[in-house]
């Protein structure tokens, strides 16, 4: 593809030759000449005249670069659209094998895809165009929306209801029981977990993720949220829009996040937790009670410009307290001298 159609669907400008082909994409320090890379950080800026790519797309224009550019209003997201357009995945065939499960009573849209050693249950409905890869098991009466991509070894328990578009990676399952016991005379008696999972269009499902289902009513995954590798959602949990889930994080039950949520890496949160709308958590934090919105850091959490000053009062703490020795043991001898 010349560098020009490319600037046409990304909407961007050529500086330097339009009709450079370009036949892969790579990161700026192993681009080869053919290939197109991106800047997104000034950290980079240096390896602009260092660069054997063709092309770099940038948002300002650098006059050091070695190469033609492509000045775009978002790199990282036009880089993306590149990707798309160079590396396209190929669609699996449409049809059922004959080799996958299907209950009679299911109902399969137009166009699915089921592969082999699938398992769909009674009543479960599968929208049109959806990609069921081998070893996934698709419990009664759950719902799959259209064009939704579910990769081998997905469990989708009773009762789940997934929107559109939806992608869920290898070894993720949705609608396991919650963790839900009560003592009675010396005995952890399990709560029966009745409810069921709402997920709204647009998610992502990270790879051996858990969604735990709802004791009654739904854990409901908002439109558009993104969730990383191991993550663990327990009963009850709503999650707004748009919100980032970053790998490790473990969301106890009937916690309330809202729209635009980032939680960073091994992020605890406790139950019943309410965390409002556009927070930030950095990662290794631990969350209990009502948040409002803010950037926080910490276990337990405090605003984030508070936590950096205290860690670095907490490396000096050794210094400080080797002073505090030697001046205790001054005041002692000073009082010692008096006492004589």
């Amino acid at each position: 593809m010349r560098l020009k159609e490319l600037a046409e669907i990304l909407g961007g400008t050529v500086i330097g030759n339009p009709e450079i082909e370009i036949t892969g994409a790579a990161a700026i320090r192993e681009a080869q000449p053919g290939q197109i890379t991106f800047i997104s950080s000034p950290r980079y800026l240096k390896y602009l005249s260092q660069t054997k790519a063709s092309c770099i797309i940038v948002k300002d224009v650098a006059e050091s670069a070695s190469a033609s550019l492509l000045k775009v209003e978002n790199p990282q997201y036009a880089f993306a659209r590149v990707l798309e357009l160079l590396y396209p995945r190929s669609a699996p065939p449409a049809g059922i094998s004959d080799k996958a499960v299907v209950s009679s009573t299911a109902t399969i849209g137009d166009g699915v895809t089921v592969m082999p050693f699938a398992y769909i249950g009674d009543d479960a409905v599968i929208g049109e165009g959806a990609v069921i890869a081998p070893f996934v098991f698709i419990g009664e009466r759950s719902r799959i929306g259209c064009r939704c991509v579910l990769h081998p070894q997905v469990t989708v328990r009773e009762d789940v209801n997934i929107g559109d578009r939806v992608v869920i990676h290898a070894g993720t399952v949705i609608g396991a029981d919650g963790f839900g016991y009560v003592l009675e005379k010396g005995e952890h008696c399990k709560v029966p977990q009745v409810g069921g999972v709402v997920i709204g269009n647009d998610v992502e499902i990270g790879a051996n993720s858990s969604i735990d289902r709802a004791t009654v009513g739904n854990t409901i995954i908002g439109r558009g949220t993104k969730i990383d590798n191991l993550v663990q959602i327990a009963h009850n949990v709503k999650i707004g829009e748009k919100s980032l889930i970053v790998a490790q994080v473990g969301v106890s039950g009937s916690s309330e996040l809202g729209s635009f949520v980032v939680l960073a890496g091994q992020v605890g949160i406790a139950d019943h937790a309410t965390i409002e709308s556009g927070t930030i958590i950095t990662a290794q934090s631990g969350v209990s009670g009502q948040v409002s919105k803010g950037v926080y850091s910490g276990s337990p959490i405090i605003p984030h410009r508070d936590w950096l000053r205290a860690s670095v009062l907490f490396g000096k703490l050794p210094e400080m307290s080797r002073k505090l020795r030697e001046l205790e043991d001054r005041l002692h001898t000073i009082e010692k001298g008096k006492v004589q």
